[in-house]
């Protein structure tokens, strides 16, 4: 079944064409959506990419989150619809309510850019589809405010219901229980800091990304046959 996915543009983001790369690279179409458009056209899915959104001013994210665009993508999700962010993607879910917890300033205060080793924590959401639990990824960052932070009882609820996607092996930048990724309740909507989009081949170092896209793609494509109302934990996931 062909789907496509909309990738979401705000000034200043600048991994959206990476990204619509590496979706063309897996057969999956692409639609650009605007920052002040009121719906999502076509899309069977939607990536919040990484860049700089606003020149991240203020907290990070904080003004992305009150484009007209957001408005769209929060009923999508609501409706099941399958909403990943991507690093400063992740920071503008967290900013709108999408997901829980917050991103920081890296410990150090350092930028940091380089390749990392993840391990999946959970595989029952939208990018979990042909991967297993405890499996490694290889899959790059590219952040100041990676951080990932919450308050006690949020971490234990995050526990509890297996919302932690992702986990550094050597956690780079400080986050709380080394998370590089979480998702919602359902599932359908996710947040991680590493960019999939710039692991799509051995030449680059690593082509595992794919799989996370390719993962979504899947969901995707279940979210359609739905008729788009996955509103059931699960459906169009696995």
């Amino acid at each position: 079944m062909s789907v496509t996915v909309g990738v979401v543009r705000f000034p200043g983001t600048n991994c959206d064409l990476d990204t619509f790369d590496a979706l063309a690279d897996i057969g999956t179409r692409t639609e650009l959506l605007r920052s002040d458009a009121a719906s999502l056209g076509n899309a069977d899915a939607v990536i919040i990419p990484g860049g700089f959104a606003y020149g991240d001013y203020l907290r990070t994210g904080a003004i992305a989150r009150c484009s007209p665009v957001m408005s769209a993508v929060k009923a999508f999700a609501a409706a099941g619809g399958p909403v990943v962010g991507i690093c400063n993607g992740f920071q503008v879910l967290t900013e709108a309510g999408l997901l829980p917890g917050a991103l920081r300033r890296n410990a150090g205060l350092s930028f940091v850019c380089s390749p990392q080793r993840v391990v999946m924590a959970s595989v029952k959401h939208v990018l979990g589809h042909g991967l297993s639990p405890m499996e490694e990824l290889s899959i790059p960052i590219n952040h100041f405010e990676g951080n990932y932070v919450c308050d006690a009882a949020t971490l234990r609820r995050l526990h509890a219901s297996g919302q932690v996607v992702m986990r550094y092996v050597d956690n780079p930048n400080g986050s709380t229980d080394d998370i590089a990724g979480v998702r919602n309740e359902s599932g359908n909507v996710v947040g991680l800091m590493p960019h999939p989009e710039r692991a799509t081949s051995e030449l680059l170092g690593s082509a595992d990304g794919c799989r996370l896209l390719g993962a979504l793609t899947h969901a995707a494509a279940g979210f359609r046959r739905s008729g788009g109302r996955c509103r059931t934990p699960g459906i169009g996931i696995r």
